[in-house]
């Protein structure tokens, strides 16, 4: 006898980065930021925790979604926030998107997406990216229509790291106003521009993003979502029908230091996106063929060189990067960003094993 739902057998759960416990690692394979937070959230959180952990959270998150409203230039109501942007996606794949129709994902991209189709029972439908590896906008414009629940891309893409410019966004938006485009930011602070700027003139446009990227915060989860009232109360709607209080004192108080420190942030994120330019054009010199990112990681392979073979060969010298056993990407390595001496030894241990 089974005591589980019909449904279970079928889900193929997201596999999320190795998390290993390895001494002297060089872990450069789930895109966290390689600097700690601000300290201005050290403190933030050091001060929350000596008061009101026996009291539950504001279920509202109002403190940090008046500065998340700050920040983006909106207003309150048209920001949500969750339990990290993975939680605020599930949520509204549930809230927009359980149509009975397909909803449209470039078939080249993070695979969470599929995961929560599959738990909600909504059919992808996948546009293929082109020959290099960017969103053919125009095969999405082709696919879009009346038959389809939504379109869901993320900006800069993942794991590729290449971005749409905005002028792409807005024609999608404009193509399909029934139903909701949903654009994935998580990495769009390190050099892609925000669809937030296109809000007010699309009400079919929602935006996400995460504080564990940029700012530092992946440890934290918190996640937010940015859209017009309509579609953030949609979200607020199916938050309460599951758990009211998604994001605890510590996250809400420890996110909001992190948004209000702009100077901390421009600093640490140019420190990220310089070393990045740096080690792009070392990994050239060494033969890789390297794809443009927006991001804070490259999507890179070499042709001598079989990917999940280097992978391995890095790993057995303890510098991690991620390898994906996927249809048109299996040769290809995500390196994430890491410190200058992170990039070092990443390019030491290269040059010893090609």
């Amino acid at each position: 006898m089974s005591f589980t739902s019909p449904h279970l057998a079928a889900l193929a759960p997201y596999t999320p980065g190795e998390q290993p416990a390895i001494d002297g690692l060089v872990k450069l394979n789930t895109n966290e930021n390689p600097y700690p937070p601000s300290p201005r959230v050290l403190a933030a959180i050091e001060a929350a925790a000596h008061a009101g952990l026996q009291l539950y959270p504001d279920p509202e998150s109002q403190v940090l979604r008046r500065a998340l409203a700050r920040h983006h230039g909106v207003a309150v109501e048209q920001v949500f926030v969750g339990n990290g942007s993975d939680e605020v996606l599930a949520l509204a794949f549930d809230a927009f998107f359980r149509h009975g129709q397909p909803l449209l994902l470039p078939d080249v991209t993070y695979g969470f997406y599929r995961a929560v189709c599959a738990l909600y029972g909504i059919v992808p439908r996948t546009v293929p990216v082109d020959e290099g590896l960017r969103i053919d906008l125009a095969a999405f414009e082709a696919t879009a229509g009346e038959g389809v629940a939504g379109i869901v891309l993320p900006n800069p893409n993942a794991p590729t790291g290449i971005a749409l410019p905005l002028s792409a966004l807005e024609r999608l938006a404009r193509l399909h106003p029934q139903r909701v485009l949903l654009v994935d930011e998580a990495y769009v602070d390190f050099g892609a521009s925000s669809a937030v700027a296109l809000v007010e003139r699309h009400d079919n446009l929602l935006v996400v993003q995460t504080a564990s990227k940029s700012r530092a915060l992946a440890g934290l989860r918190v996640g937010w979502a940015i859209g017009q009232p309509a579609l953030v109360d949609a979200l607020a709607r199916v938050k309460n029908s599951f758990n009211a209080y998604p994001l605890d004192r510590l996250a809400q108080v420890g996110a909001v230091a992190a948004i209000e420190d702009q100077a901390y942030f421009e600093r640490r994120r140019d420190a990220v996106v310089h070393c990045r330019e740096g080690l792009l054009l070392q990994l050239e010199d060494l033969g890789f063929e390297v794809l443009p990112s927006q991001a804070n990681f490259l999507f890179a392979r070499h042709p001598a060189h079989d990917a999940a073979r280097l992978a391995l060969q890095l790993r057995e010298r303890k510098v991690l990067v991620r390898h994906f056993a996927q249809p048109r990407i299996d040769q290809y390595l995500r390196i994430s960003i890491g410190t200058p001496a992170q990039c070092e030894r990443l390019l030491q241990v290269l040059a010893a094993i090609l």
